[in-house]
């Protein structure tokens, strides 16, 4: 960039910026985690009393460990803490419902299955403190028991935004080419954890890619140097970037022989935290020039957790308008009241471009989509 202070106008959409996590991320194994115990507890829920019970574990912190990597080959030397929390239904009647193991095996197995070099048995330390729910939120949640509209348990609000920019489609393109199996297979030495940094200006896009490396596939500085350009050429040539720049690892310092080394390939080995809540929204996108809710969705229960189903109700809202014709592009925001019936918000706001449609076409597809929002939950958890 010739000049790094730009003034504008709010029409102006010459310059956009967006981030994407990956799922080696700190913060996104907390968030991925939490959402994936949700799916476990409604599965549980469903096959043992035939019906979701009211819970939500939406809080996880991830507490980096220490790790000494090393070219050939490293060792971890504390293991990373991860602890979670929320409120559940743990006793229905005289049955205990094993709330705690749940939790704690949800986790090992994803992290098995998504972070190949972190051993679960010596890497990383489990803790579940999920406790029983608060009595009125659980008498908020019993009317969809018995097969009622369930009442908000949450005064908060939902955003959403169709269609994504092409700098965003690049931004995801990136990072789940780098985390696809393919690559891994090809490239064995990159990490999960990787985070994508996009901006636009007037002129041309700029990438600027966190990608561990993992120290065992790697002999030295020189073979990590070639190793890092491998990945520039492949990912400008496999995305058609090559009118964009593309940074990878721009904290490395060569002359130092400081670089993105790990063990596991993720940074939350050695001090980088993570918290539920501090990474992508529903769509995989951090967006400061799109609107989004700071909400965390993950872990929440998706009967009638606001800050997670408005958040996907304005979304599918948003996709629909622009799929169906309506408009060209929409933003839509939807605010609830704690005690109201979930399909009743307070108010739903749609701001479009290039409106086709008269207003009362998209008011009957928004009431449509309000009366789909009691069956939500299914396609969440069996998505």
């Amino acid at each position: 960039m010739t000049n790094n202070i730009i003034i504008g106008n709010l029409e102006d959409d010459s310059i956009e910026m967006a981030e994407r996590k990956g799922i080696g991320h700190p913060d996104t194994i907390c968030d991925e985690i939490t959402e994936q115990i949700s799916t476990e507890l409604c599965r549980y829920y469903i096959e043992e009393f035939g019906a979701i019970m009211h819970y939500n574990v939406d809080k996880a912190l991830l507490i980096g460990g220490q790790s000494a990597p090393a070219y050939g080959g490293g060792k971890i030397i504390q293991p990373i803490s991860l602890i979670i929390a929320g409120r559940a239904t743990s006793h229905i009647k005289d049955k205990k419902i094993p709330i705690e193991e749940i939790a704690v095996e949800t986790a090992k197995k994803w992290i098995q299955k998504n972070i190949r070099h972190l051993d679960i048995s010596k890497g990383i330390d489990i803790v579940s403190k999920i406790r029983p729910g608060s009595a009125d939120l659980v008498e908020l949640f019993n009317r969809f028991g018995k097969g009622e509209i369930p009442l908000a348990n949450d005064t908060s609000f939902g955003a959403g935004y169709y269609p994504t920019t092409t700098l965003e489609d690049k931004i995801i393109g990136i990072e789940q080419l780098l985390n696809a199996p393919r690559t891994k297979n090809r490239f064995p030495f990159i990490g999960e954890d990787i985070k994508v940094m996009g901006v636009k200006d007037p002129s041309k896009n700029y990438f600027t890619i966190a990608m561990a490396m993992v120290d065992k596939y790697i002999a030295d500085l020189n073979d990590y140097i070639t190793k890092i350009e491998q990945v520039r050429v492949f990912v400008t040539t496999s995305l058609n970037l090559s009118g964009s720049t593309i940074y990878i690892n721009t904290a490395d310092d060569y002359d130092r022989k400081s670089v993105y080394l790990t063990v596991t390939g993720t940074s939350a080995e050695h001090g980088d935290d993570g918290q539920v809540g501090r990474g992508n929204r529903i769509n995989g996108l951090i967006t400061p020039y799109q609107p989004m809710s700071l909400e965390a969705t993950s872990g929440k229960n998706p009967v009638s957790h606001i800050g997670k189903i408005y958040n996907y109700l304005a979304m599918d809202l948003s996709r629909a308008v622009v799929e169906n014709h309506y408009a060209d592009y929409a933003r839509v925001f939807i605010v609830s009241q704690i005690g109201k019936p979930i399909d009743n918000p307070q108010i739903l706001h749609f701001q479009l471009k290039n409106r086709k449609v008269e207003k009362k076409e998209i008011e009957m597809l928004a009431k449509e989509k309000l009366k789909e929002l009691s069956g939500y939950w299914k396609r969440i958890i069996y998505a």
